[in-house]
């Protein structure tokens, strides 16, 4: 395993900062200049589109403002109560295999969220973590990744008590047919420490 340092940001990051420090720690990384990094924060509301994104599926933005970004997937929200981990690791030293590292993104999220007395789980075709409720499937945590030059970027955003009034300006992920959940919104007392505490604990078995 390779060496990773950790952040963890006080306070909501607005997203055109973040996505500076990665582009920076990114080619910080390719130069060999500094190694790993996670990145744990929450972001001030913000609508991402990813490289699949519709514009169709932006359906109302109520404001808030709207990101082209270069992660893969399609529209998402990120605010505060939501624990958004950006994984920037470099494949090359690892096993060049950017599906094993979506997969082992997911593994953390389904170890973490386990902790805190959630079962979710993967769904074939529908990238993110799922939970079952209500009768129905609900998605708990957003996944989507960029790789330049094997170095990965962007990663996983998981909805501990965010609003969640929030996605319904958009069709998450482009998935219209399930709804969006959350730790607090299943009964969870969980904090965003907790939340944390889970994810570092999970990290060096899974990655």
């Amino acid at each position: 395993m390779t060496s990773c340092e950790w952040w963890a940001s006080d306070g909501l990051v607005p997203y055109a900062e973040a996505l500076s420090l990665m582009e920076e720690r990114t080619e910080a990384i390719l130069a060999g200049q500094v190694g790993e990094l996670v990145w744990l924060l929450e972001h001030e509301p913000v609508y991402t589109a990813g490289t699949s994104a519709q514009e169709a599926d932006l359906l109302r933005a109520g404001g808030l403002p709207v990101f082209q970004t270069g992660r893969g997937g399609k529209h998402t929200y990120h605010g505060p109560g939501q624990r958004v981990a950006y994984v920037l690791h470099n494949l090359a030293l690892r096993d060049r295999d950017l599906k094993a590292h979506v997969a082992r993104l997911e593994e953390w999220g389904i170890r973490a969220l386990a902790d805190l007395g959630v079962t979710a789980e993967r769904r074939e075709g529908r990238i993110g973590l799922w939970v079952q409720t209500g009768g129905t499937e609900k998605k708990i945590a957003a996944i989507g990744v960029r790789a330049r030059r094997w170095v990965t970027s962007h990663g996983i955003a998981i909805n501990v008590a965010p609003d969640l009034e929030a996605f319904r300006g958009i069709v998450p992920c482009g998935i219209a047919d399930y709804g969006v959940t959350s730790l607090a919104d299943l009964g969870s007392g969980a904090s965003l420490a907790d939340m944390d505490a889970a994810l570092r604990r999970h990290y060096e078995e899974v990655f």
